[in-house]
């Protein structure tokens, strides 16, 4: 049966008008790319590209119609619906189903996304379009595939040494290995991670974070790869518990919602036409190597201003202090309690004189570790990106949040603050959740004006002037500021995270000054 042509038409340029997308520095390789170098699509750029294989998905592939990715351009209107009021806006600026355009970021950066939701939902599909995309025939894809099972040996996922090596060899360094050809894959899928016996995940979590497979004695070096891992809940849960290490590897969670029952006649066409869409990918949206190389870099070069850095500063400040889980002021953290195995629970009740509603540190049990910040600024750099942006946005930043840090932050459900009616849904909706405390730690960083009046701030950059030519008088006056700003602090603060950062950001400049001003009465 022919198939529908409308499956393969891809969006006209421009996709998002008035979009500016970033200019590229110069590269001596353009001089000797031809006319057909970029596969006939010399004339579109790299951000317009990926849009158009984001409407393509959407449009034609995944039925998925929850624009959950709301922006404005101008006033948005706004309904409540039920006894609940629940309610229902329609954003004003072009918006996205975010378990399209996450996976298509991660894509585009070379990430590692986890997908979850229940059978059926399009997970494992989404998954395979992302490898079509990289260029690679839909048969490789599937074959490529890891299907997670509780039979799933090491061997059995990177490679097998040969038989008559075995029998051969004197020592391991004789023996070679048959590797799995996915290993040199730049779209990586892992069907049902979380049914992987244990030792065949450690196998997994050195492949994604350290890039390498290692089979007796023998490596493999993997290139950097968009990794796509799946799961039908995101508890962690499984024929195995998934360690703790290899779900802090994962860079973004995403949900595979409901199907919308009022696009059955979609399905109807696909099963009447004997149609996958994988199969049909228009080639105008499929990246070479070489593109897919250059659009991560462009993606990395995208600016971050600093006032969009200082509200991600003060809302990741919010969450690691826990004052009873140590002495000395650097370890009373979140982490001090979790390393001596101490419930957070029972500390974090303990603690007085702070607003347990409005201090944001009490509704989570973890901080927020390095490498998930990398994440969260890698994403919003892909989305400023893809949106055709200059520089990230606020609106950008605000966005990946609760997809980046949806397995970071782990919630702290007998804090007080989700008892409050209007926060119990946030027991259960964790992207709401997260996307409610960037809200209030934003409304928070406006009601201290700390764009206008940041004296942390402003010793920082003093500092990062240098030290050159600074004399010793300098550097006194420069410790008695640390010190009376602390000694203020201490009359009428109280210590909350942002408050507690900031101590120890003084607290790093002032052993700095004093060293430099040791250094200066030893030279003189």
């Amino acid at each position: 049966m022919r198939v529908n042509q409308t499956y393969r038409h891809v969006s006209a340029s421009p996709t998002l008008p008035g979009s500016a997308p970033p200019h590229d520095e110069f590269d001596v390789a353009a001089l000797y790319e031809g006319p057909l170098s970029l596969g006939g699509a010399a004339d579109v750029s790299l951000d317009e590209k990926l849009r158009k294989a984001y409407f393509w998905i959407v449009n034609h592939a995944i039925i998925s119609p929850h624009y959950d990715l709301e922006f404005e351009d101008g006033p948005s209107a706004a309904f409540q619906l039920g006894d609940s009021k629940a309610r229902l806006r329609l954003p004003s600026g072009q918006s996205y189903s975010s378990f399209v355009l996450i996976p298509l970021l991660t894509f585009a950066t070379r990430r590692r996304c986890l997908l979850v939701g229940g059978p059926g939902r399009g997970k494992t599909a989404s998954a395979i379009l992302m490898g079509v995309l990289a260029g690679y025939p839909l048969r490789e894809v599937r074959r490529a595939m890891q299907h997670g099972h509780p039979q799933l040996t090491i061997s059995d996922m990177l490679g097998t040494p040969l038989p008559g090596d075995l029998i051969k060899a004197e020592r391991l360094a004789d023996i070679d290995v048959a590797w799995r050809t996915w290993l040199g894959m730049r779209v990586k899928i892992v069907d049902e991670y979380n049914r992987i016996p244990t030792r065949t995940q450690s196998a997994l979590l050195t492949l994604m974070s350290d890039g390498y497979a290692e089979v007796f004695d023998q490596i493999y070096e993997s290139a950097d790869s968009a990794w796509y891992l799946t799961a039908n809940d995101d508890g962690g849960g499984g024929t195995y518990q998934v360690i703790e290490a290899l779900k802090d590897r994962i860079d973004v969670v995403v949900h595979a919602l409901a199907f919308n029952s009022r696009f059955l006649g979609e399905l109807q066409e696909r099963v009447e036409q004997r149609l996958r869409p994988e199969e049909v990918v228009p080639p105008e949206i499929v990246f070479t190597e070489a593109e897919h190389d250059r659009m991560h870099t462009e993606i990395l070069r995208v600016p971050l201003p600093r006032e969009v850095r200082r509200r991600l500063e003060f809302f990741s400040a919010q969450f690691e202090l826990l004052e009873p889980a140590g002495e000395q002021f650097e370890y009373r953290t979140k982490d001090t309690a979790k390393l001596a195995g101490v419930d957070v629970h029972l500390l974090s009740a303990g603690e007085t004189g702070r607003d347990r509603l409005a201090d944001l540190g009490a509704q989570t049990l973890t901080g927020l570790s390095v490498r998930s910040l990398q994440s969260v600024l890698t994403y919003a750099k892909a989305l400023a990106y893809f949106r055709g942006r200059a520089e990230v946005g606020l609106d950008d930043l605000a966005s990946v949040l609760p997809f980046v840090l949806h397995d970071k932050l782990a919630p702290n459900d007998q804090s007080p603050a989700f008892d409050e009616p209007n926060q119990r849904p946030y027991r259960t909706d964790r992207v709401s959740w997260i996307r409610s405390l960037f809200e209030r730690s934003c409304a928070e960083y406006d009601r201290l004006d700390l764009d206008v009046h940041d004296p942390v701030g402003e010793l920082l950059d003093e500092f990062e002037l240098g030290l050159d030519d600074v004399g010793e008088s300098e550097v006194e006056r420069r410790l008695g500021r640390i010190e009376s700003l602390l000694a203020e602090w201490g009359r009428d603060r109280k210590l909350y995270g942002h408050v507690y950062d900031d101590a120890l950001a003084l607290k790093y400049l002032h052993q700095r000054y004093v060293n430099y001003r040791a250094w200066l009465r030893w030279k003189n």
